[in-house]
This record gives structure tokens, C-alpha cells and sequence, in this order.
């Protein structure tokens, strides 16, 4: 599938993306994307998130790709099941862990946890840091597992923010394009 033919809506995770982050310049280089945006960016709630992304998907009118970072990954897991037959494929990059107790602590009951573990029901690949201090590399790979999407080791790459390196980030615009050339352009 090409970029040019599909919707690409990008869903930052907290505190949303920064003009200096890969998801906002990834966003101001491709025409078709569009970022979901979120009432909120500094205290998720699954279902606000997961509804935002969902009135998105329902409002494109051509294949979507999601591009989520963060808890924004989280957020697709859970709206998947809504989102199925809408969705030609999802790039999920340095998912955050929100089953940690802290974060209960800091953000309430913000309905992230426990996190699916059903296919997501589209094609999908997941990126991970073996480094990222905000989600085991393992778990991420569980997850993925449990949702039926590949998954990728990036190594040492923190979280995929501008603090660890990664404002254009031209390796995961590259895996990217991979990704989008490996869907199928009648999905869904």
C-alpha cells in the first residue's frame, strides 16, 4: 500500500508529541496524516482515548494506518476490537507499560490496565527498546505476541522521543515504509 493512498492517523501518547518528535515531523512531511487529538494529553483515559480513535477511524475515507507511540499504542489495543475491518494495519512504537502500580498512583484510574490480550484483528508491527525505561522489552514482546503482530528489537533506543535520539528518526521512517509496502492496498 502507499502512503498516498491511505489515511495515516498518528496518536501520540502523554503529553502528546512535541514539534521536535518523529511522530510530528513524520506528520507535517506526509499529506494524508492526521493526528488524533485528545482532550486530555496529560491524563489518559482509556476510554476518552479509545473513543477519540475510534469517531477518527469512522470519519476516514480511505484505508487507515495507525501510527501510535507511547500509551497511544495502548490506546489501539484496546479500541481494536471497534476498529477491525476499518483498519488496513497498525505501526506501534515503544509502547509504555500501564499496569505498573505507579502509574495508577499518578494518573487514578485511568482504564489502561490490564491491557488486551486478543489479536488486534489487523496486520501490525511493534517496535521495543531493550533500554525504554517505561516498558519491559519482554512485555512488549508478549503483547505482541498476544495481538498478532510482529515485532521488532530496536536495542538501545530508550523511548522513541527526541531525549533519546529520536526527532526525525529516518530508521523508523525507513521500517515505516516497509511496513505500509507490506499491507494490502484493498484492505480493509
Amino acid at each position: 500500500m502507499k502512503i498516498k493512498d491511505s489515511e495515516i492517523l498518528i496518536i501520540p501518547g502523554l503529553g502528546n508529541a512535541s514539534a521536535f518528535h518523529w511522530q510530528s515531523r513524520w506528520q507535517d512531511k506526509m499529506s494524508t496524516a492526521r493526528r488524533v487529538e485528545q482532550d486530555d494529553w496529560e491524563h489518559p483515559q482509556r476510554e476518552a482515548w479509545t473513543q477519540r480513535l475510534i469517531e477518527a477511524v469512522n470519519l476516514a475515507e480511505k484505508p487507515v494506518i495507525l501510527v501510535a507511540h507511547s500509551v497511544g499504542v495502548l490506546t489501539v489495543a484496546h479500541a481494536a476490537p471497534a476498529l477491525v475491518g476499518k483498519v488496513a494495519g497498525a505501526f506501534l512504537v515503544g509502547t509504555s507499560d500501564w499496569e505498573r502500580p505507579a502509574l495508577a498512583d499518578t494518573y487514578g484510574d485511568h482504564g489502561f490496565a490490564p491491557v488486551p490480550l486478543e489479536p488486534l484483528g489487523f496486520p501490525g508491527l511493534m517496535l521495543a527498546s531493550s533500554n525504554d525505561p517505561t516498558c519491559d522489552i519482554a512485555k512488549a514482546e508478549t503483547w505482541a505476541s498476544a495481538w498478532d503482530v510482529r515485532f521488532g528489537n530496536a536495542g538501545e533506543a530508550g523511548h522513541f522521543e527526541p531525549e533519546s535520539g529520536h526527532g526525525p528518526w529516518p530508521e523508523g521512517l525507513m521500517a515505516f515504509a516497509k511496513f505500509t509496502q507490506s499491507l494490502d492496498p484493498s484492505a480493509p
